[in-house]
Parts: structure tokens; C-alpha cells; sequence
């Protein structure tokens, strides 16, 4: 959730603190603030966005060559001045940020203030912060000692920079369950929650994994365990290029990502997929390819836009591989006692690799002997690190918090894993998988014209801006499509939208319909299209506002619709990944129209970290 950036160096930090800030502000914007060491240490904080931030330094001493910020997505106490971090101690000596959240927090604060604390904020990141101050002042020993000894009586998640009155040019850092990137530079070091406050300084990262304990000086990176033993830092080089993280003219990143989909989908297949030769290779996948072949039964493990991806996957898993598919939300079936059973496989869909939820479930899984694959965007990422294998999509940094082109990405690279699969367990004849791998090379080309103009697409979102509800129907594979486009209304413009299956309309939610209503189908040219047809006329007979995504040439649904947004004929099971497309549109241009914040939408972060 929330971004931390640290900095020690030669240069000076304010700039490169707050510059990393503004990058990381889609995990959190809810306050911001930075601690700099100047002789002292200086706090300035400020509830609001970076922005807020940087008049409220305006004429105060920001200089110092060593300093850590934060932007904060609340969890313990509301966005306030006096909730944002940095937190100073008690005794003023120590200046710390934290993302994640501590369950114990509570114990800890009264044990605290029968010794006489007291606490300006209603954090849990104070309460630690001052448990580490009284441990390094009452037995007298170094910080790193007293971090060291505070952890090991912490429940929950966290990573924590500190910085010290007393070590002007170190910043001490932990990690437990939330991502921590260490970018090496000459003479310098860089702390942030992902790689892009430092890719225009370096390319040369270490990832810190869980219980790991960092002391970082400028020429001097220490890597510890909580056990006080020294590790070996793992650097790696990043292929990210700073080009990635800007708008590039676009006026949201939201709307720059949507177009990016026909490169990154691309992306996805370039190297794996060679239609030509009926070949998919998936590196990654072919290790546990007998596994998966053996297995009774696949888990996919999500949240949010992934767990779409995975509904999506499911049908087409089950088509191809006639392999039996349960889709679970991750924080429902962490805390679930699962039947899992040793050679069962759990795919873990994730576009950061760093969901928190995510992370535990598999971890539970993994440990009862289920085979672990994961599909996420981000290289090195903690899902990443503890799966057995998988695919990365490729799908390049992910700005915008409400998700697009992991989505399609996710959708390309779960299409290829099942054709793949299927190819070796032979429940597919060849005809048929050769037609869906020509179907899926052409995809790109295909969301590229849908991209071409959006005229109409903006022209729906001017029409129906201020309505109050939508209602979003689909059937079979475009079911799941229903429920993104929904969600991606409700993240964006924050209109009420619900998704369901056409056919459940009259099972209840038909009684929403009225003359005020927009419903939106997504009813391409499949095996179900007759019956979304009958759905569409029965919303027509209760005075419903039809809005359609159909196939282009459908004059019936063309008919039966006040507006449409086509799409390029698609096999049945590929129709997702163009589908989705007009509908992340729709979303993005009624929520420009309504005024939205549509890279940063209110009460949301990009990364969810915390539970």
C-alpha cells in the first residue's frame, strides 16, 4: 500500500525523495511527508498528496544529504497531518516510516503508556517506532540491535526505514510481507517500495526478502538477518527504462496503459507463441508440465482485476485441459481450512507479485505439498520468488491504480499456459489448437483497432455520466468481462456498478431496471449469443438503457441497443481480451467526464500489501 523512499548520497535528498514519491503516489495519497538529516533531524508531513507536500516545505530548511519519505494510504487513523510519517520518537533521536500494519500494535501501545509514552498520532507505526526508542534506551545498545529485538515481538506486516540523530548518512531497513527494493548506485543508495523512484540512478537493485535487516551508508550496503548473521546482497539489473513510468503526452496514465495493451499483449506472446509452427514455449511451465497434466484439480488464487482474470481462465482451463478449475479470492481462502491435497497446483495471479493475501494463501498451499505457479508482471517480486515457477506477462510498470493492461496480459499469458498444457496432454485436437493459436497471434493487431477511434466510446460516456447506477451482463466467457467492466466503473467514476451473468438478470437484479438504468452486454458472436439477445429484449420491455459490445456486422443487438461499441470477430474464447477493452474506455471517459481523479481514485492504492 503505502510508498517509501529512502536516500543517502551525495546528493542532496529532498529532490530525489519527493521526485520518487510522485512515482510511488499510486500506492497511497492519502498524506505525505519526509524526515531529512541536517545536523538534525528535520520532519515535515502534510495530509494530502506530494503536491501539498512541496508547498508546505516552501521556506523551510530542506536541505541534508540523507532522508525518507512516505505517501500514505490510511489503515490506523484517518488521513491527517498528524497521522502522515514520518514519525519522530519520544526522544526526538529517531525519525521512522512504515508501510504494512501492525496486528499487535494495541498490546504494545499500553505496555507503552504505563511507562509514561505518549503518542501524537493514532498509528501503529508510532507505537513502534517508540517501542524500538525505548528497547535502544533502555539497554543501552545500538539501533540495529534494538530494531532487531522489537521485530521479534511485532505480529503483522511491515517495512520500516529509519534514520538516527546520532548516524547522519545511515538509514536502517526491515521487511516482513511488504516489498523492499535497494538500488545500488556510485557513492549512493536508494530504498523504495518498487524499483521507479530509482531507475533514472541506477539499474543495479537488490530485493530484501522477508526478516532481513538492511543497514545502508553511501559506499556501504549490510545485509543481516534477524538472527545478527550477514548476508550476501543479490544484485540484479533492471530492464525497466525510465520511459516506461511517464505519461509520454498521454493526459492519465490510465489512458496511456489502456493503449499500451496492443504492444504489451505482444509482449506477452513475442518468443512463446509461433503460430506458424503450432509452438508455445513457456520455459517456466514445461518443468511442472507432467504435474500439471497429472493434476485433479487447478486453484487460482486472486484479488480484484486478477481474480476476473482467473474466472476468465477457468472456462478456458477447463475447455482445454479438462482439468477440473476452482477460482478463490485470496483473502477468503487464506483464512479457510482448504482441502489441499500434495500434486495439487495453485496458479497465484498477481500484477505487483506483492498482494498480501495472495502471498499468505500460497504460502499455506505450498506448504501442504500443492505445486505453486505464479503469473505476475513484476521481476523478482515476492510471489515471484516463492513459486515454484510460472510466466511473467511482460506487461511493463503498471502506473495507474485501477488495472488494464495486467489484465489483458494476464488473460494472454493464462490462454497460452492452457493451450499449452493441452498440446501435451493431447484433450484438444490440433486443428483446434492451431486455429486458437492464429486467433491469438492476431489479437494485438485486433485491439489496435479497436483503439483506432473512440469517438463512440466517448460519445456513451458524455450520454450517461451522470447516471447513478450501471448494471453490466454477460454470458460464458464474457461473463467475467461483466464484472471487470463493472469494477472498473466503480474504481473510476465512482458510480454504483453491479456484474452478473445475463442469465441470473431475472433471478433478482432485473427489478433494478428502469427508464434510468444503463445496462451494458457484452454480447459478442458466440455459442450463448442468442440467448443475450433474449436478455437484451427483456431489458428493452422494462424501459432499460441498452448498451452493447458486440461484433462487428451484428445488426440484431444493433437493433435491440441505444448504443454500441463493436469489436473485431474473435473466437468465443480469445473474445475477452478485446471486450474488456471498449468497457476500461467507457470507464476512463466517464470518469473524466465526472471530474475523477482517474490515476489516483479515492480510498484506493495500487498494491495491496496489507491485509
Amino acid at each position: 500500500m503505502c510508498g517509501i523512499v529512502g536516500y543517502t548520497g551525495y546528493r542532496d535528498a529532498f529532490p530525489v525523495v519527493v521526485k520518487g514519491l510522485k512515482r510511488l503516489e499510486y500506492r497511497g495519497y492519502d498524506s505525505a511527508g519526509i524526515a531529512l538529516h541536517n545536523q538534525s533531524l528535520h520532519v515535515y508531513k502534510k495530509m494530502g498528496k506530494v503536491a501539498d507536500l512541496e508547498e508546505h516545505v516552501v521556506g523551510k530548511n530542506i536541505t541534508g544529504k540523507t532522508g525518507i519519505g512516505h505517501t500514505r494510504w490510511a489503515t490506523h487513523g484517518e488521513p491527517s497531518d498528524k497521522n502522515a510519517h514520518p514519525h519522530l520518537s519520544a526522544s526526538g533521536k529517531l525519525a521512522m516510516i512504515h508501510n504494512g500494519i501492525i496486528e499487535n500494535y494495541y498490546q504494545l501501545k499500553q505496555e507503552l503508556l504505563q511507562k509514561g509514552y505518549q503518542f501524537k498520532s493514532d498509528t501503529d507505526t508510532e507505537v513502534l517506532l517508540n517501542f524500538i526508542d525505548e528497547i535502544k534506551e533502555n539497554n543501552h545498545c545500538s539501533l540495529e540491535e534494538a530494531v532487531r529485538i522489537a521485530l521479534k515481538r511485532v505480529t503483522g506486516a511491515y517495512v520500516i526505514l529509519l534514520i538516527e540523530q546520532d548516524a547522519p548518512d545511515t538509514i536502517l531497513a526491515a521487511r516482513k510481507g511488504s516489498p523492499l527494493v535497494i538500488g545500488v548506485g556510485k557513492g549512493e543508495h536508494f530504498l523504495g517500495s518498487d524499483a521507479s523512484p530509482m531507475l533514472e540512478y541506477t539499474k543495479e537493485v537488490v530485493y530484501v526478502n522477508d526478516y532481513e535487516l538492511a543497514i545502508i551508508r553511501p559506499d556501504e550496503l549490510i545485509l543481516k538477518n534477524l538472527g545478527n548473521e550477514v548476508l550476501t546482497p543479490y544484485v540484479q539489473k533492471l530492464d525497466i527504462e525510465l520511459a516506461a513510468i511517464e505519461k509520454g503526452g498521454f493526459d492519465h496514465f490510465m489512458l496511456k496503459e489502456i493503449f499500451e495493451q496492443p504492444q504489451t499483449i505482444y509482449d506477452c506472446l513475442r518468443g512463446r507463441l509461433d503460430a506458424h509452427k503450432n509452438r508455445i514455449t513457456l520455459s517456466g511451465i514445461e518443468q511442472y508440465a507432467k504435474e500439471i497434466c497429472n493434476a485433479n484439480r487447478i486453484i487460482m488464487v486472486a484479488c480484484g482485476t486478477s481474480w476476473h482474470a482467473g474466472l476468465t481462465a477457468e472456462y478456458i482451463f477447463e475447455e482445454c485441459c479438462r482439468i477440473n478449475v476452482e477460482v478463490e479470492y485470496a483473502s477468503e481462502f487464506r483464512y479457510r481450512n482448504p482441502v489441499i491435497h500434495p500434486g495439487d497446483v495453485i496458479i497465484a495471479i498477481s500484477q505487483s507479485g506483492e498482494t498480501a493475501d495472495t502471498l499468505v494463501a500460497i504460502e499455506n498451499a505450498k506448504a501442504k505439498g500443492a505445486i505453486i505457479l505464479g503469473v505476475v508482471n513484476v521481476v523478482g517480486s515476492s510471489i515471484a520468488r516463492i513459486s515454484h515457477a510460472g510466466a511473467y506477462t511482460h506487461a511493463g510498470p503498471e502506473i495507474g491504480v485501477a488495472s488494464t493492461k495486467a489484465f489483458t496480459a494476464q488473460l494472454a499469458v493464462l490462454s497460452m499456459i492452457a493451450l499449452k498444457i493441452a498440446q501435451i496432454k493431447g484433450t484438444m485436437s490440433t486443428e483446434r489448437i492451431s486455429h486458437l493459436l492464429s486467433e491469438l497471434e492476431e489479437i494485438p493487431g485486433k485491439v489496435q483497432q479497436i483503439l483506432s477511434d473512440t469517438t463512440i466510446i466517448q460519445n456513451i460516456a458524455k450520454q450517461y455520466s451522470s447516471a447513478r447506477d450501471f448494471l453490466y451482463l454477460g454470458r460464458g466467457y464474457n461473463f467475467p468481462v461483466a464484472l471487470e467492466g463493472a469494477l472498473k466503473l466503480k474504481e473510476i467514476s465512482y458510480i454504483h456498478a453491479e456484474g452478473y451473468p445475463a442469465a441470473e438478470m431475472k433471478h433478482g437484479p432485473i427489478a433494478l431496471v428502469d427508464e434510468q438504468l444503463p445496462v451494458v452486454f457484452v454480447a459478442t458472436n458466440d455459442s450463448y449469443h442468442e440467448k443475450v439477445i433474449s436478455n437484451m429484449q427483456e431489458i428493452k420491455a422494462r424501459k432499460g438503457k441498452v448498451i452493447a459490445v458486440i461484433s462487428e456486422g451484428d445488426e440484431t443487438a444493433t437493433t435491440l441497443s441505444e448504443s454500441v461499441m463493436t469489436v473485431p470477430v474473435c473466437d468465443e474464447m480469445l473474445a475477452p481480451l478485446l471486450t474488456v477493452v471498449p468497457l476500461q474506455l467507457l470507464a476512463y471517459y466517464i470518469g473524466v467526464e465526472r471530474g475523477c481523479d482517474v490515476d489516483k481514485p479515492r480510498n484506493l492504492a495500487k498494491s495491496v500489501t496489507v491485509e
